[in-house]
């Protein structure tokens, strides 16, 4: 069985949102020698689920891979097939949640209010996504946390940068996703090396 702990060493989810087929590898392999664990390609990328089977094939045993902007079962069926094994939402659907369980992969539904945050977890969510998080300040996640089964994990995501992880850390968030403040259609995957190289060592430090 898949378990999301087993990745949460590095506990930062790349998000490659509109990144191509032709450079996603490349981008992929970047990250991960820098120290990423989990690597996200969102849907509504070019030929997304073509990007997944790609970097499944090249680093399936060195991260853990899937799809972001899953909003259907069917999408959620499309990354199982090409061996995606994370499954994250901007919005929380128990259907989706649901097959993603039954298909053995990661489920990180987006909740922004508690009573979405305990349908995730009653639905059988693994983690849930505070998005977006420049919306949901850390005294929320704090809120959350103290009425949430002891260890569940709230990643932040939407607005992550390297100067406030440490306080939605300090408030029990256990992670975060990095979209465009890492990666960006455009970038060079020496940029994105370095974002990521400086992302690292934020968060090993804290």
């Amino acid at each position: 069985m898949t378990q999301l702990s087993n990745y949460m060493t590095t506990p930062l989810i790349a998000i490659l949102r509109g990144v191509t087929n032709e450079e996603v590898v490349e981008v992929t392999g970047a990250l991960i020698e820098e120290g990423f664990t989990m690597i996200e390609v969102p849907l509504n990328s070019p030929n997304a689920v073509e990007s997944i089977r790609r970097i499944v094939e090249a680093y399936g045993d060195k991260a853990l891979i899937g799809a972001g902007t899953v909003l259907t079962v069917e999408q959620a069926e499309a990354v199982a097939a090409v061996g995606g094994k994370l499954i994250v939402s901007p919005n929380m659907n128990p259907a989706v949640i649901k097959r993603t369980k039954e298909l053995d992969m990661i489920s990180a539904p987006g909740v922004a209010t508690p009573t979405e945050l305990f349908a995730a977890i009653e639905a059988g969510a693994d983690a849930a996504k505070a998005f977006p998080a420049d919306a949901i300040p850390p005294s929320t996640i704090k809120a959350w946390t103290s009425v949430a089964p002891k260890g569940y994990p709230i990643l932040a995501v939407g607005g992550i940068h390297a100067g406030n992880m440490a306080d939605y850390l300090s408030a029990g968030a256990v992670g975060f996703g990095i979209g465009s403040n890492l990666y960006k259609p455009g970038k060079t995957v020496a940029e994105v090396r370095a974002v990521a190289k400086e992302m690292i060592q934020t968060i090993s430090a804290l």
